[in-house]
């Protein structure tokens, strides 16, 4: 079977969906693979890297018509114009970000598997896109905040004196939070962290910061898929009214708190903004859904009463060759999961295969995308 691995050009993007030791690995297991002519180049990997792999240097049109392609970012109109019918596209797809996507996938004729409705499993670990690429950014986050930071973050005895180590603040601890808070900690800050999930606490506490325990009632993350629940109104309200003063006296807060399908929690305020002190930094890591901080804007630095807010949307391919390494990991078990003796299978039997896919055949087949396109909230 072939599989395609196109040079999306989205700005900013560096990485590659297959990286050159995954596709030696896809060789052996009788895969073709066909790599868009400078697919990998900004993550590290030229074109002759993958070709003395035995996979093949093509153009565009031979890599998004193959009959199976690996994509990272969701593909445009023009994009998907140039899948074949019939074919398997795997990738980021933004079902529940943009479900209209899945309308045009399925009007074009393709299986669409998207990494973001992966069960959160056991089994499906291995295939965890969402995770692989959170640990890139909630460490890329981090790196910012320390350079944009006008203070050392571990405590420091010189000849000048004691420097004391920056507090930071993690907002959120799924795993962009949790590599967060070890990058602050290995970094020298003091560190605590906050999340509504009532499994979070061991969680950070295991890193050695400090969890911030306010007077709310955690979530049994057991019952809605390992995620996080969108608040009520009153109990949001009371988060915003208890956060505030935690938020005031840290130097840099990395928020990462994210609901799929929702807009992102608000979680820091303008008001809380103007009680930190002058030069603190805030880097918001869920502004591609609407930010967890007021005053976000997506890829610009705001500058609020001295205080610097960041909302990159581009944090992963700062760390490309790793970050494309992982998600080429991710893609190639799911690869080896659909693998039968008769080829690459769709069983909807498996419950894997079932949770990634979007559309089949012609038809939508996540309910929540269903949902979310007849006007439901998904």
């Amino acid at each position: 079977m072939q599989i395609g691995v196109p040079n999306q050009t989205r700005a900013a993007e560096r990485r590659v969906a297959i990286t050159p030791d995954v596709a030696a690995r896809l060789a052996k297991q009788e895969f073709t693979v066909l790599v868009e002519s400078g697919a990998g180049v900004a993550a590290g990997f030229p074109d002759h890297f993958f070709s003395e792999v035995g996979a093949t240097i093509t153009d565009v049109a031979a890599a998004w018509g193959a009959e199976l392609v690996v994509c990272l970012s969701a593909p445009t109109e023009d994009q998907i114009g140039l899948l074949r019918r019939g074919g398997i596209l795997l990738g980021l797809l933004e079902p529940l970000d943009q479900p209209q996507r899945a309308e045009l996938l399925a009007s074009a004729g393709v299986t669409a598997l998207a990494f973001e409705t992966l069960p959160r499993t056991t089994r499906a670990q291995p295939m965890d896109v969402l995770s692989s690429q959170a640990t890139a950014a909630g460490y890329q986050a981090v790196l910012i905040a320390a350079v944009t930071h006008g203070k050392f973050f571990p405590m420091l005895t010189t000849a000048a004196g004691t420097i004391r180590p920056t507090k930071a603040l993690v907002l959120g601890a799924g795993v962009a939070g949790l590599q967060a808070i070890a990058t602050a900690k290995r970094l020298g800050a003091i560190v605590s962290a906050y999340d509504v999930r009532a499994a979070a606490a061991e969680q950070v506490e295991s890193l050695g910061a400090r969890f911030v325990h306010l007077d709310m009632e955690q979530q049994d993350e057991t019952k809605t898929g390992g995620y996080a629940r969108e608040l009520e109104a009153d109990a949001q309200q009371r988060l915003l009214m208890q956060l505030g003063e935690h938020v005031a006296r840290h130097d840099v807060v990395i928020s990462t708190a994210a609901i799929p399908g929702r807009k992102a929690p608000m979680l820091v305020t303008r008001d809380m903004v103007e009680q930190m002190a002058p030069g603190s930094v805030i880097v918001d890591l869920a502004v591609a859904t609407g930010g967890n901080c007021e005053l976000s804007k997506a890829d610009e630095q705001v500058i609020h009463n001295g205080v610097i807010i960041l909302a990159p949307t581009d944090l992963v391919s700062g760390v490309a060759t790793h970050a494309s390494q992982m998600y080429a990991r991710n893609a190639a078990a799911v690869l080896v999961h659909l693998l039968q003796e008769e080829g690459v299978v769709i069983d909807f039997d498996d419950e894997i295969t079932a949770g990634l896919c979007i559309t089949h055949e012609g038809r939508i087949l996540n309910e929540r995308v269903k949902s979310m396109l007849e006007g439901g909230s998904g």
